[in-house]
């Protein structure tokens, strides 16, 4: 045997080993799958809780009387849902799986800067928001107030656990096939709201350009054809507290294309649901009318109370009206 032949047979047998161990490394959890999570995040410093899906364990620090939902989570691996060192633990793991992860301060919520505590006046501070503990915005920053000296204050624009490493204990439930199930927990990310889905295959009219018979003239106009074409759709039925979510009206966009990509979906189609009896945007149609019909005083404290017992925020929904004029 020649060393040409040596050497070609070791390279045919280290390209096999390679391909055996990709084979071996791309088994269990992978980037990309759904899975769903139990887990209870708390410092290690101190035990303070950061978060859990366990309701015993909410109840049992005093948060389960929250406006949150206690209960285990459909996360997609690689989507930044969780922290990085917590996911690697479980990747190429199975369902039941279980482990206990610690994330050091500056992987979590980052390391304490004492740069960050600065001295402001006190008048850029909301009077009621005036004292320590209170939480403020000041130039897109949020923070929460040290001291209040005269007229200046010490903010601490920290995040409230900087400089915090947390210890995760977590145990993987099952593996998520159901995409609308993996589109809920996705939203459920960002929204504590239980949205109807559901996925449907549309026939879908579309124009489409054609090539011009006359390829040689540059000047001729661009032909077009009506084509019906078949496109995955998530559905989604928009509650009213989602219409008038911040987080949604600002970052719908990102978050819906996030969806299409990760499910593999051609479109999402979110529905407006107006009901007749006694819903959210019902009754608005009926308010905004006597806002124009000169009810004074009473009649707007009256829909002030129904926007608050909605947690809606009235501001919100007058800028929004203004946005619509403007733009008409």
């Amino acid at each position: 045997m020649t060393d040409d032949e040596t050497e070609t047979d070791a390279d045919a047998t280290e390209t096999e080993e390679s391909a055996a161990a990709d084979e071996t490394e791309a088994t269990g959890i992978q980037e990309g799958d759904f899975v769903r999570l139990s887990y209870t995040a708390r410092t290690v410093e101190n035990d303070q809780l950061v978060d859990t899906t366990d309701e015993e364990v909410a109840e049992e620090e005093g948060v389960a009387d929250q406006q949150e939902t206690f209960e285990p989570r459909v996360i997609a691996v690689g989507a930044g849902h969780l922290f990085d060192a917590v996911e690697e633990d479980f990747i190429g793991g199975e369902p039941g799986d279980s482990g206990t992860v610690t994330v050091p301060a500056g992987e979590a919520f980052g390391e304490y800067d004492e740069g960050e505590v600065r001295t402001v006046s006190a008048d850029r501070i909301p009077e009621d928001d005036r004292y320590p503990g209170g939480h403020v915005d000041i130039d897109g920053q949020h923070g929460h107030v040290e001291t209040i000296i005269g007229g200046r204050a010490r903010v601490d624009f920290n995040h409230p656990l900087a400089g915090s490493d947390v210890e995760y204990d977590y145990e993987v439930l099952d593996v998520v096939e159901d995409r609308v199930e993996q589109a809920k927990g996705m939203l459920s990310m960002y929204f504590d709201a239980d949205l109807d889905m559901r996925i449907e295959t549309d026939e879908v009219e579309e124009e489409q350009m054609v090539e011009s018979e006359d390829d040689e003239d540059e000047e001729s106009e661009p032909e077009f054809e009506t084509v019906t074409t078949e496109k995955e759709t998530l559905y989604i039925e928009q509650s009213p507290q989602l219409q008038f979510d911040q987080q949604w009206m600002m970052g719908k966009q990102q978050i819906l294309g996030d969806l299409i990509d990760r499910l593999d979906l051609d479109r999402v189609v979110v529905e407006e649901v107006i009901d007749g009896t006694g819903g959210m945007m019902g009754g608005m149609g009926g308010m905004m009318g006597g806002m124009g019909g000169g009810g004074g005083e009473a009649d707007m404290e009256a829909i002030e109370e129904e926007l608050a017992d909605a947690d809606v925020d009235l501001d919100d929904v007058t800028e929004e009206l203004d946005e619509a004029d403007a733009s008409e």
